[in-house]
């Protein structure tokens, strides 16, 4: 599918934000690094959106801090998978959708177009229905109407793109610096047995030997790496303008594997320490089902002794869902156009992309009530994981391809390294496939 030069800016993957952002030519390293910053921490809040919430809270009451090198694998997995995404998008000048509609017939091409609307509507499910809870525990808004507000919040925080993709990313980074002040102050209050919090990061057999523990560690996975977050990297690391030359290129692409990668250390620190607060707080009670975000607001003040634990746990918990409906809503708008060429007013298509979600949301939570809302969180994750290899795969074809990457494409370690992650994934979701089908 050849593009001829006049038409280029037509077919830029986010064509009103592509390239928007001057990269110095001259200055220091570091300088230049605070250029690239800012996509990554847009990646990294899907990595700690209100569905991780809900698998982290359940893996810490259940199974106290064993299931926190679940999260670390999950992490250094996506490290690897959102440098690969990144390069992609340095490398070609296209997103992960555009090059699946260029290298694929058109069926397989919208076959991969509707698993990925679903990924995104399972996440935001999650997303709406967090944003709609902690509206609830924070102000007493009936949960139906939360998830109607969450429909339009996400429309006026949008706005803030036309103040420049600087704006949008300063947004995402002070919500996200929100979340990990609320917790820094819950770990503080829940004070955790650090020897045991260390011995949760080392992997334990029976994490794959418990069906009950096996299906939760899926679902931290799934809900740590996000098929979504391929599409949205390779697309948003090219709202810098760089250099259109290899050396341009090779710089860029360390900037970004560099931004991604602090960025999602951000997140395993909120996600560990979700998971250690639940741990520390319900797990040593004895409370061991507490799976659901509403239960572990209302019984953090009791056990730990003070109403401002749950206040803290709800504000972080709004700044979560905020965020995520934000990048959530971006990731909907490049696949769309990625894998349809489909162009539409800004407006109307972040509308299209948001009802796709928010329809779902609304019939679950107006049919199920609030407890079938909140159970569907885990399901929503678990529906993500197994969704990913269908993002995964093409990925790792297009970045292996020396005639795609020119002299960019994977070294032999990264082509192994990825496959042995994607293997993981895909034996990990036939377990759990089989465990759900069997009733086990």
């Amino acid at each position: 599918m050849e593009n001829t030069k006049g038409n280029l800016a037509e077919i830029a993957s986010l064509s009103e934000v592509n390239r928007s952002l001057n990269v110095p030519k001259d200055g220091t390293w570091f300088r230049k690094f605070l250029a690239f910053a800012g996509p990554g921490y847009m990646v990294a809040v899907g990595y700690m959106d209100p569905g991780n919430w809900a698998t982290d809270i359940a893996g810490g009451s259940q199974f106290g801090y064993t299931l926190l090198s679940v999260i670390l694998i999950s992490n250094l997995m996506a490290i690897l998978l959102q440098a690969l995404s990144g390069k992609l998008g340095i490398a070609t000048g296209k997103d992960l959708a555009q090059m699946c509609r260029e290298a694929y017939s058109r069926p397989v091409a919208i076959g991969l177009w509707l698993l990925c609307e679903i990924a995104i509507a399972a996440m935001d499910l999650a997303e709406v229905i967090g944003s709609a809870i902690a509206l609830k525990l924070l102000f007493g808004i009936p949960l139906l109407y939360g998830v109607l507000i969450t429909a339009f919040d996400v429309m006026l925080i949008l706005l803030l793109q036309n103040k420049g993709f600087r704006a949008l990313e300063t947004l995402v980074i002070v919500l996200m610096a929100t979340i990990a002040g609320c917790f820094g102050i819950n770990l503080i209050l829940a004070q955790p047995q650090w020897s045991g919090v260390l011995g949760g990061f080392v992997p334990d057999s029976q994490i794959l030997t418990n069906p009950s523990m096996l299906y939760i560690a899926i679902g931290i996975m799934g809900a740590t790496v996000m098929p979504h977050n391929l599409y949205l990297h390779s697309s948003i690391v090219q709202t810098r303008k760089f250099e259109q030359t290899s050396a341009g290129k090779r710089e860029a692409i360390k900037f970004a594997t560099w931004d991604s990668s602090i960025a999602l250390m951000f997140a395993l620190f909120i996600n560990a320490a979700i998971l250690i607060v639940a741990a520390a707080v319900f797990h040593t009670a004895g409370k061991t089902d507490v799976a659901e975000i509403s239960d572990a607001y209302y019984l953090l003040s009791p056990l730990l002794g003070t109403t401002l634990a749950s206040i803290l746990f709800g504000v972080a918990l709004l700044a979560s869902g905020q965020n995520s409906t934000i990048t959530g809503t971006l990731a909907g708008q490049i696949v769309m156009e990625g894998f349809l060429s489909l162009r539409l007013a800004p407006w109307l298509r972040r509308l299209v992309t948001r009802l796709i979600a928010i329809i779902p949301a609304v019939i679950v939570t107006a049919i199920a009530g609030e407890k079938g809302a909140e159970e569907l969180l885990v399901l929503s994750q678990v529906i993500l994981s197994i969704q990913l290899p269908f993002a995964i795969i093409p990925l790792l074809i297009f970045t292996s391809d020396k005639k795609r990457m020119g002299e960019f494409a994977n070294k032999t370690w990264q082509k192994v390294l990825a496959w042995i992650v994607t293997a993981v994934i895909i034996v990990l979701n036939v377990v759990l496939i089989v465990q759900m089908i069997s009733g086990h």
